[in-house]
């Protein structure tokens, strides 16, 4: 796109860029001027800083400058312009660092992405961690990152820590629950919750230890994160995996959802008749409450159908519990002494904790041998209707 292009794009868009700031004078009129060259529709937030960035940002009358007394972290001044940008009536905002790492030349690639979309997308820029010149902690945070923000939302990114993003400012939450760093994870998995598209786009990077100032404090912010990462992946397993596979069955028709969400979902024939055997063997199993958190890490873990494991798991719904639970006595009987006569109890959760070995034992073999007979069974019935993808 040609400069006039760019420009025009920005304005029938609606999109500003948001410029958070904190003691980065030796690089934030480099940053500025070099936006400039794309859009006056500039939002700066001075987060408290307390060198020269008050005076260097007086230079600039025609931007909108938001000043905080007080630091109080990147996601609160993110919020602060994101706040003002739809106040100003736009509907985009590109968010760039003025820690100088970030190119302003680069805007137009985020223009241009959002042009080609057909609907509503938040956009990250990938910097291309494996470059020479990235510190090898970013690496290794960018990559730690992009597995979490995978496994809360189903979506494969290079790049989820870059702050340099084009948010669609109606489709982002209104609330949120973190003031730091972390609260770049919070807004682009809950943004991905919403069903908004959460995509890549090439962009350059520059890491100068002589200008750059970070304010990452290694130890602290890695543990909220990992704090905020441990209550996305709870929510993830308890609501959010099973509100979408309610959804996407209501839509369709059962032999619809059976086509294309069973038989033709990712994986081999075999890796389907994996998922549904630990859903079964998980379901059988007496890790009451658990069992969902249980099913969905597994199938991670073991690179399994989460959908497929899910599903199968659900094979101890309340209605089938009674008949689990004397199953699972009756086949336990035979190893642990004592009166173990079923007909002569009432069948409820007293009679598992007066009879727990033998409710243990039962509930192992039910489940594996279940579990056994329902992978192969699936194997087989796959091959038959879809042999060439076994």
């Amino acid at each position: 796109m040609t400069l006039p292009e760019v420009q025009n794009a920005i304005s029938e868009q609606k999109i500003c860029i948001v410029i958070p700031t904190y003691n980065n004078e030796k690089t934030l009129r480099r940053v500025i001027d070099g936006v400039l060259a794309y859009t006056q529709n500039i939002i700066v937030v001075n987060d408290g800083s307390t060198d020269s960035t008050p005076q260097i940002l007086k230079e600039y009358p025609q931007l909108a400058v938001l000043s905080v007394s007080e630091n109080r972290g990147k996601g609160n001044g993110l919020k602060t312009g994101f706040r003002k940008a739809i106040e100003l009536g736009y509907s985009y905002a590109i968010t760039i660092d003025s820690d100088g790492q970030h190119y302003p030349d680069d805007i137009p690639v985020f223009v241009e992405a959002l042009l080609t979309e057909k609907e509503e997308v938040l956009l990250i820029g990938n910097r291309n961690m494996s470059q020479d010149g990235i510190p090898k902690k970013s690496s290794f945070g960018n990559r730690f990152s992009n597995f979490w923000f995978w496994f809360e939302t189903g979506i494969k990114l290079e790049d989820t820590q870059s702050g340099y993003r084009l948010y669609p400012l109606h489709k982002i939450p209104k609330k949120y629950f973190t003031p730091k760093f972390e609260f770049e994870i919070e807004i682009i998995v809950r943004t991905a919750w919403r069903h908004i598209p959460v995509k890549n786009v090439p962009i350059k990077v520059l890491y100068d230890p002589a200008e750059r100032v970070s304010h990452f404090r290694p130890f602290k912010d890695f543990t909220r994160i990992s704090i905020l990462n441990t209550i996305l992946v709870t929510i993830t397993l308890l609501y959010i995996i099973p509100r979408n596979f309610i959804n996407n069955f209501r839509k369709k028709s059962f032999k619809k959802f059976i086509k294309e969400d069973v038989l033709e979902s990712d994986g081999s024939n075999r890796t389907k008749a994996l998922s549904i055997a630990l859903g079964v063997f998980i379901g059988l199993s007496p890790f009451w409450g658990f069992q969902t958190l249980l099913v969905i890490s597994l199938s991670v873990l073991f690179k399994l159908n989460k959908v497929l494991a899910f599903v199968a798991s659900n094979v101890s719904l309340p209605p089938f519990i009674p008949f689990v639970i004397a199953t699972s006595l009756f086949l336990g009987a035979p190893f642990v002494h004592g009166d173990s006569n079923l007909l002569s109890h009432e069948l409820n959760f007293d009679l598992i904790k007066n009879n727990l070995l033998q409710y243990l034992i039962g509930s192992g073999i039910l489940a594996t041998t279940m579990s056994a007979l329902s992978g192969i069974g699936v194997y087989l019935f796959l091959n038959k209707i879809n042999p060439g993808n076994s």
